[in-house]
């Protein structure tokens, strides 16, 4: 049986659920096709026991009064205002993240911050020529020790590529979410100004996660005359001349649904779409969408029986020797992430690729090393171990690599020509983007239907 509807809507994170969100309050018919068992997409909010645990934490803050407005209207009141605390561990020692000039001399030394202070003039006054990789780019910007103490271990944690081949482009939209290096240049030399995003000193959060807003924005959908469909998996997207006409999914049991509309939207990773296309597009195009490559997360959840140990709401875990790239304390987000004030709930992050041994270690062995790497890091003891689990997340970053810039560019070209079709949010542009960049894509992208007014690879990127 085929069924019909005026749009579709592949995935149900937050850019698609955004999008069927402002068809439906607009009265037009959609439908949301997510693989997942649930929507919310890598901001869904996963409840064990009696505690909640956001994959990645994710901070509502945003300079776009639209995409704001939609959070408080769906949330009201569980819309919380918290406080911003997070610390970078390096070498054994916690720096506060944005770091103080104190903080700064206590944990590195006069010596050592001296060197970083005349590092970084150095490199104001002899920058280098070049800035193609994320090293030329952070060494210019904030000096070659800077980057050495701070940056390289990190990052190369993060992407699993030296920092001489990662692209200077992700430097520039991202650095500020995920290194030191603007706390330590205000620190020594502050200026004044409004603060960047990433240091912002207090954000908002719902009261029981992110999957409070894309639970609200599903019952919504649905309470206005949509459909959101989980379990649903693509398997072809059929054109024909210029349009994307039929998508064919297989739902949980494995049985192939046919879905036609006059409209689609996608968010689900472009590498795949491409390959889904049916006739195929030119070796080329395929090629292109081979080149691209991403990084996935193993988020390994733990309880303690202990109250919070630490008062962060995440620490950047910046030492070589040590796997997790964050640890983020759910209680410190939220109160009521944590069902009782004597318990702790922790999300361990490591990064890693899905061919690596490591995404398919097996959960015990993930939590076992969990909670020793943990232990490592002195922020909690890992004896008051009480349960726990493990989240994979395909494909949870876009890694700006190799020649991605131009595949990026050919499969843009092609896939324009197909007028009833848009791509948003992080996989859908394969764009490193912020939640409420997501949010804005598929905003734009709902009332681009039927007549396309938005163009939003430059209204929904940074």
């Amino acid at each position: 049986m085929t069924k019909r509807t005026e749009t579709i809507v592949i995935g149900g994170g937050p850019a698609g659920l955004s999008a069927a969100h402002e068809l439906a309050s607009t009265g037009k018919s959609v439908t949301v096709l997510e693989a997942g068992d649930s929507v919310g997409g890598i901001s869904r909010t996963i409840q064990f026991k009696d505690c909640h645990f956001d994959l990645g934490g994710h901070r509502f803050h945003t300079d776009m009064p639209e995409v704001m407005h939609l959070w408080e209207s769906l949330l009201g009141e569980d819309l919380l205002k918290r406080p911003r605390l997070s610390r970078i561990r390096y070498e054994g020692r916690f720096f506060n993240y944005p770091l103080t000039p104190a903080n700064a001399l206590l944990g590195m030394g006069v010596v050592r911050s001296a060197g970083i202070v005349a590092s970084y003039a150095h490199s104001r006054l002899f920058p280098s020529r070049e800035e193609s990789t994320f090293e030329q780019w952070v060494s210019n910007r904030f000096g070659r020790r800077l980057f050495e103490t701070f940056f390289k271990s990190y990052t190369e944690k993060v992407w699993g590529i030296p920092c001489d081949e990662l692209s200077h482009e992700w430097s520039a939209q991202r650095i500020r979410g995920l290194s030191l290096g603007t706390a330590l240049r205000d620190a020594f030399f502050p200026s004044k100004g409004s603060k960047e995003r990433s240091i912002i000193d207090e954000f908002r959060y719902p009261k029981y996660g992110p999957g409070m807003l894309y639970g609200k924005m599903t019952e919504e959908i649905r309470a206005r005359g949509g459909k959101v469909l989980t379990g649903m998996r693509v398997r072809s997207l059929r054109s024909e001349k210029r349009s994307i006409r039929s998508v064919i999914v297989a739902d949980s049991e494995g049985k192939e649904q046919t879905f036609e509309a006059k409209y689609l939207i996608s968010s689900m990773p472009i590498d795949e779409l491409v390959r889904m296309l049916a006739p195929n597009p030119p070796k080329s195009i395929i090629q292109a969408a081979k080149g691209l490559r991403y990084r996935s997360l193993v988020s390994v959840n733990v309880i303690l029986d202990v109250p919070s140990p630490f008062p962060d709401n995440w620490v950047y875990i910046h030492t070589p020797n040590i796997r997790i790239g964050r640890v983020q304390n759910f209680g410190n987000w939220s109160p009521y992430m944590v069902g009782s004030k004597d318990r702790t709930a922790l999300g361990l992050e490591y990064f890693c690729d899905e061919e690596d041994s490591f995404w398919n270690r097996n959960d015990d062995e993930l939590i076992k090393l969990g909670l020793e790497e943990l232990g490592r890091t002195g922020l909690a003891n890992p004896a008051h171990f009480s349960d726990g689990f493990v989240v994979r997340v395909r494909k949870a970053y876009p890694t700006y690599h190799g020649r991605y810039r131009e595949h990026m560019a050919d499969i843009r070209a092609y896939l324009e020509m197909f007028e009833n079709f848009q791509t948003i949010g992080r996989n859908g542009m394969f764009r490193y983007n912020n939640m409420d960049h997501s949010v804005l894509s598929g905003i734009l992208a709902a009332r681009n239907i039927p007549k396309k007014v938005h163009d939003i690879w430059s209204e929904a990127v940074n």
